[in-house]
């Protein structure tokens, strides 16, 4: 049951997340980091483990896989993890498929890692470029137009994203809605792709393939009004919520979230600034939640974070920055005032599959100082 009172047995810091003394700070909690918690206060690095099975993680590099959409237009976006909530999917894209996409099975939050182009929706023309997320309600027909080879990641839920409750903050969210890029509505004309009479609208769905096609172009809307439509934010716009005394946890910073479904970000920020506090995410073995965190670039105390690394943590298993790295931010803490990450993160209630194509990959050396 959870309490405003905690017990405090045995050998440990006065406040939490500060002045460990040679401790390791491990979190076992529930509900991600907003239930029931108990801190155990370790000799050793809970990290430093060899792992056998079907929950001893994933990590890989991007550029070690190959979706079919990188080397065919008529090609398709790489699935990566499932459940029944969620898929996360990789597109590397460098040419307009001939053919329009549909999602019938959910929403779609796409993160741009790379390139630019735009999407043509039956909204309008919805610009992308490095660091925007493009929501794409479920339903709606689409075509990304490259102007460039673009890298996305695809982040899937069949329920409806939304954004989550202000809290305390009141309507002051760690994003300015104003800034949130809507289509203005455009009626295209181009013809169907390599002379063909129709065009194609191939559904995006779990099981199953399915086509329609028309005689006229699909998206051929002359306006639109209501609160459901497509649109496009940048990380560079969002306000990160800091603290000088403690490190904030990972729930802090949601950016949108759908049913077991949860997207966050960790963007550069000032760093605690007060002495002995702990600047780094403690260990933790996330009970109800998968954790996902794909690297799109930036620095952590000095060290380059690998921009394209996808991190897959099964819940009930121990991960976190390990000693090492710790060591070092604990000896730059005169030197360090800002952490200049850029990482995506993706919870999910259920566990997530990986796929035999991420499975198949050589596994990736993971920088020690950069690990999660």
């Amino acid at each position: 049951m959870e309490s405003f009172i905690h017990h405090t047995k045995g050998r440990t810091p006065r406040q939490l997340h500060r002045d460990l003394d040679g401790l390791k700070d491990d979190e076992l909690g529930r509900s991600g980091f907003t239930g029931r918690t108990a801190n155990l206060y370790r000799r050793n690095d809970p990290t430093q483990y060899r792992a056998v099975g079907d929950l001893a993680g994933v990590d890989r590099m991007i550029s070690d896989l190959t979706p079919t959409d990188e080397t065919d237009p008529a090609g398709e976006p790489l699935v990566m993890f499932h459940n029944d909530d969620c898929r996360i999917s990789l597109s590397r894209r460098g040419a307009a498929a001939p053919f329009w996409s549909r999602n019938v099975d959910g929403d779609e939050l796409i993160f741009v890692h790379a390139g630019t182009g735009y999407l043509e929706t039956e909204f309008g023309r919805l610009p992308y470029r490095p660091g925007d997320y493009l929501y794409l309600p479920k339903g709606v027909t689409h075509r990304q137009r490259p102007a460039e080879p673009s890298t996305l990641l695809i982040i899937e839920a069949t329920d409806e994203y939304r954004v989550p409750e202000a809290g305390v903050l009141g309507r002051h969210f760690p994003f300015d809605p104003s800034l949130v890029v809507v289509p203005e509505p455009e009626v295209f004309t181009d013809p169907a792709p390599d002379g063909a009479e129709e065009y194609e609208i191939r559904f995006r769905q779990r099981v199953g393939a399915t086509s329609v096609f028309y005689r006229f172009h699909p998206l051929d809307v002359e306006g639109w009004r209501g609160d459901n439509f497509p649109f496009a934010y940048n990380i560079d716009d969002y306000d990160v919520i800091t603290s000088d005394s403690v490190h904030l946890p990972p729930t802090v910073h949601l950016f949108m979230q759908a049913t077991g479904v949860y997207v966050m970000n960790f963007l550069p920020r000032p760093v605690e600034g007060r002495a002995g506090t702990e600047r780094l995410p403690w260990y933790h073995r996330n009970t109800d939640y998968d954790e996902i965190a794909f690297f799109h670039g930036g620095a952590m105390f000095g060290v380059d974070m690998p921009p394209g690394l996808i991190s897959h943590a099964p819940q009930g298993i121990h991960h976190g920055i390990p000693e090492r790295a710790r060591e070092r931010a604990r000896r730059r803490f005169d030197t360090d005032t800002r952490v200049e990450w850029k990482v995506i993160a993706v919870d999910t209630r259920r566990r997530l599959t990986p796929t035999p194509a991420v499975l198949g990959t050589a596994p990736t050396e993971v920088p020690a100082e950069v690990q999660v």
